[in-house]
């Protein structure tokens, strides 16, 4: 792929960062309005029960003084930090992944991104993509947009990835993952699924996967 136009998101599923690693060029959307139920402020991970949401809370227009009515642009959303959601998703990953075979591995250097407090979600979402690409031993090289195009050209339009309720226009080959013995496999989690469990083989795993471009 040339260059694709992605979002940046809370670590990001699968799907994004098959597009990532497999892309000559990077740009991230900059200049949209936030949207809900999108991988921005969420993600999946894999807990003995199955498929876990993980959710950051965010403020609302109401709570900073703003009218009800209009958009936010994604890159002015703030993080609701009155509540203790950075405790409870690593207790998550801990509960969830503690088993698997890197979480170990990975887990000093993100223990500090719960650690510390954010004011903006996209601000969050971009520390968070960094460690993933330094976890996958790749250089975190990319672009922002500057100005918001609906149909852009010259780039491959990817933006809808970030959408949780969409196909992700990917069927990712199974890997092992913690609790499959009870489930079976589930595709497209958050990437720190795949590295928790993969290790230095995940990078070699999203450059093998088929992303398709049909969201529908």
């Amino acid at each position: 792929m040339k260059s694709v136009l992605l979002h940046p998101s809370y670590f990001g599923p699968i799907s994004q960062w098959v597009a990532f690693v497999n892309a000559e060029k990077v740009v991230f959307e900059n200049e949209d309005n936030y949207q809900k139920q999108t991988y921005r402020n969420r993600m999946y991970i894999y807990d003995a029960n199955g498929r876990l949401l993980l959710n950051i809370p965010i403020k609302h227009r109401s709570s900073l003084g703003l009218s009800t009515k209009g958009h936010q642009k994604y890159k002015d959303i703030q993080i609701e930090n009155d509540f203790d959601w950075q405790k409870q998703h690593w207790r998550a990953f801990k509960a969830s992944y503690q088993t698997s075979p890197f979480f170990e591995f990975y887990e000093d250097e993100l223990y500090p991104i719960y650690h510390k407090e954010f004011k903006y979600l996209m601000d969050f979402n971009y520390k968070c993509m960094e460690f993933v690409a330094d976890c996958l031993q790749i250089e975190f090289n990319f672009e922002r947009s500057d100005e918001f195009i609906l149909n852009p050209k010259d780039q491959i339009n990817l933006r809808e990835l970030v959408n949780a309720k969409s196909k992700p226009g990917l069927s990712n080959t199974s890997y092992t993952q913690v609790f499959d013995s009870k489930a079976g496999f589930l595709p497209n989690l958050c990437i720190l699924d795949l590295i928790f469990n993969e290790g230095n083989a995940a990078l070699g795993y999203l450059k093998e996967q088929d992303l398709k471009f049909d969201f529908s």
